[in-house]
């Protein structure tokens, strides 16, 4: 058996372990260093040494703080600027419109049909809009929207501060709002994926969703004060000069560092097309549907909290902006929770739409003003979570050649389901009380979570557990061309 030795005796078998060894002792000397203490790698003596030192090469860490590196990118902090500027100030200019239509007329009923003016145009003609953020340029397409609205405010801005308005004038100004929000919904929500690239997206999306859900809250509380210090006008005029700083923003981004988005030739069943997406795709279906079981009564907290000031704790305007305050407390929060966020599953939204119901009803029966506050703040922070966790979900699955489509009946189920659930909760409210209507407002979450659960559960033969798997782990189709993540959804 000399021979089946020989192999393992030669020199040279015995020279191999040695260097390895020697390789292995330098990247156990070296790798730890480079890890914990980021020292520069020393100058390899030999091309064998540079080529061991490039094979254990630790990669460049990732910024600790993944928010602040999307902002970092020049388009996306110049997006995210005039969306702050036109968000809140568009808040604060319907807040405005509104309080000037009851100013002039005395009438309830032309409020409520102002309010109608803006929304019936995105319940018609809603998906229209994310047609045309799939059709065309997307910023040229916020560019337009953004010029229409600034001239329109602008208008009754002018006829406001000379004292020449009239109530019509404010209800075709209305209307003209209500039909570029038509057209700037979808196409806003479409561009975050232009402005941050692939890399930052999901931070993006947090980002513009918070941004957008803040508007809503912090506008009513900018527009109380403006409405009371100057005057309707003034508070006109200000969203006219944000939005038209939105459109000198938006001309000034580098057209080079644009991710570019494809542009769907027109043809016929576009509208169909991006409806039968949304039902194959199940992750997409059951956000719309949850959204639209939060929306219907879960995030509409105007109406409710000015019950709640005039009924159960007996103030004034001074009250209403402090419970006003407090819920933007905590949607500021959770803004910056969301941010911090890598992900979102389905089975996250129905816990945090389940969230928002049990808090609500927490809400109603709460015995103090402070209690109520405190549930008013956890309240904030759930339901941004929930919003941006909804619209990171469902930007980071939908296919690019139909995003502005697929958005545009995300925005409409969202913003449809509002405009019904002021006048629901308002007539409940009016009623039965502030604390039945504060139940109100948790039905629809908590109806959602069940429904929309009860549903994920029973898709799967196997159990709950292999529901949870499906929707919440993107599986090798979620990967594979879109073609094939049809056919596979199919």
């Amino acid at each position: 058996m000399p021979s089946a030795r020989r192999p393992s005796t030669s020199p040279t078998r015995t020279r191999r372990p040695a260097t390895t060894g020697t390789s292995r002792l330098r990247r156990t000397l070296h790798g730890p260093r480079l890890a914990l203490h980021r020292r520069p790698r020393p100058v390899a003596d030999t091309p064998a040494d540079a080529a061991a030192a490039a094979s254990t090469a630790t990669p460049a860490p990732k910024p600790r703080n993944a928010t602040l590196a999307a902002l970092g990118v020049r388009n996306f902090r110049l997006y995210v600027f005039s969306q702050v500027l036109t968000n809140t100030s568009g808040w604060a200019a319907r807040v405005a419109q509104d309080w000037l239509v009851l100013s002039l007329t005395g009438s309830a009923a032309l409020v409520g049909l102002t309010v109608t003016l803006q929304f019936v145009p995105m319940l018609l003609l809603g998906l229209v809009g994310g047609v045309v953020a799939d059709r065309f340029p997307r910023r040229r397409v916020l560019m337009v929207t953004q010029s229409v609205f600034g001239l329109s405010t602008l208008a009754i801005a002018v006829l406001a501060i000379s004292g020449h308005v009239q109530a019509w004038h404010v209800l075709v100004a209305a209307f003209v709002s209500g039909l570029a929000t038509v057209f700037d919904n979808p196409a806003r929500q479409a561009f975050v994926h232009e402005v941050a690239g692939p890399e930052h997206l999901r931070q993006a999306i947090s980002v513009n969703s918070a941004v957008f859900q803040l508007g809503g809250l912090v506008g009513p509380a900018v527009a109380g004060g403006l409405i009371s210090a100057v005057g309707e006008g003034w508070t006109f005029l200000l969203n006219a000069v944000a939005c038209l700083a939105a459109v000198v923003l938006l001309a000034v981004m580098r057209t080079g560092e644009l991710t570019a988005a494809p542009v769907v030739a027109r043809a016929k069943g576009q509208l169909r097309e991006g409806l039968a997406y949304v039902r194959r795709s199940p992750r997409i279906l059951w956000s719309v549907v949850l959204v639209g079981f939060v929306a219907i009564t879960g995030v509409n907290m105007a109406t409710v909290l000015a019950a709640y000031t005039d009924q159960v704790f007996r103030t004034d305007a001074g009250g209403y902006a402090l419970l006003t305050s407090m819920l933007a407390v905590g949607a500021l929060t959770g803004a910056l929770l969301s941010t911090r966020r890598r992900g979102s599953r389905i089975t996250h939204l129905v816990l945090l739409a389940g969230a928002i119901g049990l808090l609500q009803l927490l809400a109603a029966a709460a015995p103090s003003r402070p209690v109520f506050i405190t549930v008013l703040i956890a309240m904030g922070v759930v339901t941004l979570l929930y919003l941006t966790g909804s619209n990171t979900l469902v930007q980071t699955t939908v296919a690019p050649h139909v995003r502005g489509r697929v958005m545009a009946l995300y925005v409409l189920v969202l913003l449809g389901a509002q405009a019904v659930s002021g006048t629901l909760v308002g007539w409940i409210c009016e009623h039965l009380g502030a604390r039945a209507g504060m139940v109100a407002c948790g039905v629809g979450p908590l109806l959602g979570a069940v429904v929309v659960g009860l549903a994920l559960a029973r898709r799967s033969d196997g159990g709950t557990r292999a529901t949870i798997h499906r929707f919440t782990h993107r599986s090798p189709a979620d990967e594979a061309p879109e073609p094939a993540r049809e056919a596979a959804a199919a």
